[in-house]
Order: structure tokens, then C-alpha cells, then sequence
């Protein structure tokens, strides 16, 4: 199942919720043993696999118990900066985004009159 052309957040906790069953019972672990290794409660941990809410932290503990952090790796690469960009900032870290710069001296050309225009 493509997790990608899910509709709702909720379908995709579902599908989740199924990898994560399908694989502690490929690797024969009840929901007790996992849970306990990844330092969570069964209750949590029966959530989860029902595709209901549940932490970021208890996630990456469950992922960690079953030795899946390198695909949660996958999932979110290390952004690379360009060439560009690097040169530009001489080995400087990005610090923040940058203002929409084109959006708000647009948005001041539009709120500025001079005057005598007619309405």
C-alpha cells in the first residue's frame, strides 16, 4: 500500500499502525516484549499499532527496538545546501528562512496611494 495517495492523516496512522504489527510478528515479539524493549507501555504501544495518535518519541523508540532508525533516516534526509549557497555563505550555517521578499514589497506597493487617485 502506497502510503503516498492516502487521503486523511488518519489513513496513514492506519497503514502505520500495520507496518509496525506486521513486523514485530515477522521478528515472532509479542506486544509486551516490544514494548518493553522500546521502554513504552503495551497500551502505547497497541495505539500505535491500532493507527491512533501517538508521540513522536514513542515512535522513534519502537523504531529503535525493532533496529529501523536507518529508514527513518531515508524518510527525512540531511537537507544539502547548493554549491551556490555555499559559496555564498562561506561555510556558514543556515540560520533561519528568509522573509518573502517579493510578497511584501508587493504587498506594500498595493497599500501605498499617492493620494489623488480615484476609487
Amino acid at each position: 500500500m502506497d502510503i503516498e495517495h492516502l487521503g486523511s492523516d488518519r489513513a496513514i496512522l492506519e497503514v502505520l499502525g500495520q507496518r509496525l504489527r506486521d513486523v514485530r510478528l515477522e521478528r515472532n515479539l509479542s506486544q509486551a516484549q516490544l514494548a518493553q524493549d522500546a521502554g513504552i507501555g503495551r497500551f502505547t504501544l497497541q495505539r500505535m499499532e491500532a493507527g491512533e495518535s501517538a508521540s513522536l518519541i514513542n515512535f522513534v523508540r519502537v523504531l529503535r527496538a525493532l533496529e529501523l532508525l536507518d529508514d527513518l533516516d531515508r524518510l527525512l534526509p540531511a537537507a544539502t545546501p547548493s554549491p551556490i549557497d555555499e559559496v555564498e555563505r562561506r561555510g556558514r550555517r543556515r540560520q533561519r528562512a528568509s522573509s518573502r521578499r517579493s510578497q511584501t514589497s508587493k504587498s506594500r506597493e498595493r497599500g501605498w496611494r499617492w493620494g489623488d487617485e480615484e476609487d
